[in-house]
């Protein structure tokens, strides 16, 4: 398992690597600073990127991340079901590696 420190590193390792991020902040329990704390706490992170259409297009940029055992695209599950969705504007990913 990563550390606090290598996870940081890596999360803002890519956004500073590709420019098409241009920001990258962090919401969820691991800000609250009341949470719990636990080894089962995710890191909940959005990257503020000038267009989607390439992350959309070549998924292959969340490798970085290292071997997922699971991935969930909420987003597209709502599309799926008949809800209108702008994946110009926003996407997002949920991932377990």
């Amino acid at each position: 398992m990563r550390s606090n420190k290598e996870m940081f590193e890596l999360i803002l390792g890519v956004a500073e690597k590709n420019e098409r991020i241009r920001a990258v902040y962090m919401n969820g329990s691991r800000t609250n600073c009341n949470a719990p704390k636990d080894i089962f706490q995710d890191y909940d992170i959005v990257y503020v990127v000038t267009e989607t259409a390439s992350f959309l297009k070549d998924k292959k940029w969340i490798n970085i991340f290292g071997d997922l055992i699971m991935i969930q695209e909420p987003d597209k599950l709502d599309q799926d079901i008949g809800a209108k969705m702008d994946f110009d504007r926003t996407y997002g990913y949920l991932m377990l590696s």
